[in-house]
């Protein structure tokens, strides 16, 4: 069978060319199966200009067809699917398997039980078992619940194209949010769902989500549902130093490169050579680049951006 992709943006900002590297990627993996979904539940920081600009991006490189910008067309927008997740939230809240919590961060932060993993304090379990329903814990504290995942049981172990074999134990990371306090889908929710309603056999993205991919395995064997059965997390594109690309800096957006004239195929071969595949830059596009991929080129250490490449992609 073969693999299904996906490209996710989210559109918060201009995508820098970190962004465009991890989508390059995907679809040479996928062998260009892919589909497009826009990750904007987070309705405070995504826009709607940021997400036509993404768009524009992807159908400069060649990674999104023309004209291919509804779910018929393969393309996935999560802030019209509220209603599925809602109702998965519900589901798992039968199940005994999601419950409110009004503790803040500061509380997380404050409790003298909350151990310290890679993604900052992991979440003791003040709220578990303490409130009856969202209105309950509303009425005692004055406070809006979010809603988090009771997460227990074994690690859960998954094979990384890069990292190879993966074990996360529940309690390392501790019972995730699954709904927030402002009445929106948290990403954990979404994504897992969509991955697996979309049938995503296959997913590439940054190895900063490599403890991601493990809590929406979780969710998705919750819910009975399938998870892909290939996972990749790949280094990053920095700056000269080291500092990670981020779309709220602005740090070399490819709306700046697509209209001060680069030639997407001169940035896409940049990307292939920093990511491994090449020896030397040289121009080329997604297709001509199909040949030659191998994920298991891919280096496995962050890429800094000099200004030296940084003057051969601007021209």
């Amino acid at each position: 069978m073969n693999p299904l992709g996906r490209l996710a943006p989210t559109p918060s900002g201009l995508l820098h060319i970190g962004n465009a590297r991890s989508f390059l990627l995907a679809w040479l993996w996928a062998r260009g199966n892919v589909l497009l979904r826009i990750e904007d539940i987070d309705k405070p920081r995504c826009k709607p200009e940021y997400t036509r600009a993404a768009i524009d991006d992807l159908v400069w490189l060649s990674l999104w067809e023309t004209g291919a910008r509804s779910a018929s067309d393969g393309m996935v927008i999560q802030s019209e699917r509220t209603g599925i997740y809602r109702r998965h939230l519900h589901l798992l809240h039968a199940k005994g398997l999601a419950y409110p919590c009004t503790c803040t961060r500061k509380d997380i932060e404050e409790a003298s039980s909350a151990p310290h993993g890679d993604d900052g304090p992991v979440y003791p379990g003040t709220c578990r078992g303490k409130w009856r329903d969202a209105a309950h814990a509303k009425a005692a504290t004055g406070r809006e619940p979010a809603w988090r995942f009771l997460w227990q049981g074994p690690p859960v172990t998954f094979v990384d194209a890069l990292a190879g074999d993966v074990s996360i134990d529940p309690s390392s990371l501790g019972d995730f949010v699954l709904w927030r306090r402002d009445d929106l889908p948290a990403y954990q929710l979404a994504v897992a769902l969509d991955d697996a309603l979309q049938g995503i056999t296959q997913v590439l993205r940054g190895r900063d989500l490599l403890h991601s991919t493990a809590r929406q395995i979780a969710l998705q064997r919750a819910l009975g549902l399938p998870s892909p059965s290939q996972w990749a997390h790949v280094p990053f594109v920095q700056d000269a130093t080291g500092r990670r690309m981020a779309k709220r800096q602005g740090d070399l957006s490819i709306k700046a490169l697509r209209e001060g004239g680069c030639d997407p195929r001169q940035l896409t071969g940049f990307l292939a050579y920093s990511a491994g595949l090449m020896d030397m830059p040289r121009m080329a596009s997604p297709a001509e680049l199909l040949g030659e991929f191998d994920i298991r080129k891919i280096h496995r250490h962050d890429f800094n951006l000099t200004e030296e490449h940084w003057k051969s992609i601007d021209g």
